[in-house]
């Protein structure tokens, strides 16, 4: 199994070395409780934008503060393997804040992803990225599908 769960710290000093080395840096953010096909087809998307893929995936306590407190249904030590698995995935760390803008600001990526959901002038950390020169891409969903659609479904199956 390959580690890529890096500390931020040590994220920084990997991602400035890449940097040098001339690789254009992708970074995504989110939960990804209970991984699902819409997920791998977006995070392979966001690796096509680059070289390198670095994933923000927020804490369970992030989790809960955003999503309620259910979830997350998976914890983020497994979270964090699945998507380690992921042939797109090269790098992700955890954050603790409900956004990640003080990731970004660490690492500062030549290319911020985003679903399609979302209006560019909502993305957390598009101002950082473009005022360095980088570019803020949305990647539309083709598999309609979340973890929010999932638990329902599950919790409809129990009726």
């Amino acid at each position: 199994m390959k580690n890529v769960l890096i500390p931020r710290n040590e994220l920084k000093i990997i991602v400035n070395k890449l940097k040098n080395e001339g690789k254009k840096i992708v970074f995504t953010n989110g939960c990804f409780d209970i991984l699902h096909a819409g997920h791998v087809d977006y995070l392979a998307k966001a690796k096509a934008k680059g070289d390198i893929l670095i994933v923000g995936l927020n804490s369970d306590e992030s989790v809960s503060r955003i999503k309620g407190e259910l979830r997350p249904i998976i914890n983020q030590t497994e979270r964090a393997f699945v998507l380690s698995n992921l042939r797109s995935v090269d790098y992700i760390s955890l954050f603790n804040e409900d956004t990640p803008l003080e990731l970004i600001s660490e690492i500062i990526p030549d290319v911020l992803v985003k679903g399609s959901d979302w209006s560019i002038e909502n993305i957390v950390g598009k101002d950082i990225v473009l005022a360095n020169g980088g570019s803020v891409e949305p990647i539309d969903f083709v598999v309609q599908q979340s973890t929010s659609k999932i638990v329902a479904k599950i919790k409809e199956s129990y009726k």
